[in-house]
């Protein structure tokens, strides 16, 4: 199920019943294309169960999943239909197409075509923790996190949502992690890993990716006092889960290490709520250290950290200044 995790902060006030939540996510569940449209998005059952439910409530916690259809046509396959039906018109009537016709030809042949394109199947999970105030999503790119949030806030009356945010940024953290000298200078429960990503903010915008590297070198410190900075940077937690943290607060690549799973039911009903209770366990534990090493949460709705905040900022004195994809089993 999550592969990747971005997390927004539910406003106070919001809450909802299975009842409820279910009731809301029936009114938009999945509808594949029809023959001349390009995409469809809705709620589909999160066992993967026909006419199952929408919500799945397990140990406590809401388990959502949303899907994109789409179908697409090559541009050169359209413009190729368009360019046929204007060389007709043209040799027809000695009229040749012009600009605006010439779209409105572009339009009807992606309609003619739509037909026979092939559907392609996303799958976004959404996991609610009304307990904690968290929404967590596995959507890898920003197009499927607008997708989410859209269908989210359409669907649910008074649902507030905003990306969390924390008083020092993770590009400021992964500097100053990257540069200490010891592994004791890493925040408690954390290490650093063998993956990172450097970038210059100059006109060049030069680019340093180190993958299997020991990065507590002379090396990579250097590359950061030349002015490059982290924009990910791969970690573990406690020996339990590994990921890599990006500068926009995501967590990619996650991994649940060796031991996490052991004893898990065998696939079926009890191995998909297992895989639920035992991630989300996992997850609810991470997440509160992963925003205490990083100074702290920001209230709801406040303006987020400065970016370009300097490598050597005190982690114990953050400055507040301005503001997937898995359709595998779960986890």
């Amino acid at each position: 199920m999550f592969k990747n995790v971005t997390i927004y902060r539910i406003a106070p006030g919001w809450a909802a019943t299975l009842e409820e939540m279910e009731a809301a996510l029936d009114a938009a569940r999945f509808q594949p294309c029809g023959a001349t449209q390009d995409k469809s998005v809705g709620w589909v059952e999160p066992r993967g169960e026909a006419h199952g439910p929408l919500v799945e409530s397990v140990a406590g916690q809401r388990i959502l999943k949303l899907q994109i259809e789409t179908k697409g046509v090559p541009g050169s396959v359209v413009r190729k239909k368009a360019q046929e039906e204007a060389d007709h018109i043209e040799a027809t009537t000695g009229r040749k197409p012009g600009k605006k016709e010439t779209k409105a030809l572009r339009e009807d042949a992606l309609l003619a075509l739509l037909p026979q394109a092939f559907a392609r199947q996303m799958n976004v999970w959404v996991w609610i923790d009304l307990d904690n105030g968290w929404l967590v999503t596995d959507a890898s790119s920003q197009g499927k996190l607008d997708e989410v949030v859209t269908a989210l806030v359409r669907a649910f009356d008074g649902l507030a949502i905003t990306l969390l945010q924390t008083a020092v940024t993770p590009q400021t953290a992964m500097t100053q992690w990257l540069s200490a000298t010891t592994p004791d200078e890493w925040p408690g429960g954390f290490a650093v890993e063998r993956e990172c990503e450097l970038k210059s903010g100059d006109e060049e915008k030069s680019v340093v990716k180190f993958t299997r590297h020991n990065l507590a070198t002379d090396e990579v410190r250097k590359h950061i006092t030349e002015g490059k900075l982290p924009t990910r940077l791969a970690l573990s937690w406690e020996g339990r889960i590994g990921f890599v943290l990006t500068e926009s607060l995501q967590l990619k690549k996650i991994s649940f290490l060796e031991g996490v799973f052991d004893g898990r039911p065998d696939e079926g009903e009890n191995g998909f709520d297992a895989d639920v209770a035992l991630s989300t366990g996992e997850l609810q534990k991470l997440l509160p250290e992963l925003v205490e090493a990083l100074g702290g949460e920001m209230a709801f709705g406040a303006a987020a950290p400065d970016t370009a905040a300097p490598a050597a900022m005190p982690m114990a004195e953050p400055a507040l200044a301005e503001g997937g994809d898995d359709d595998g089993p779960p986890f």
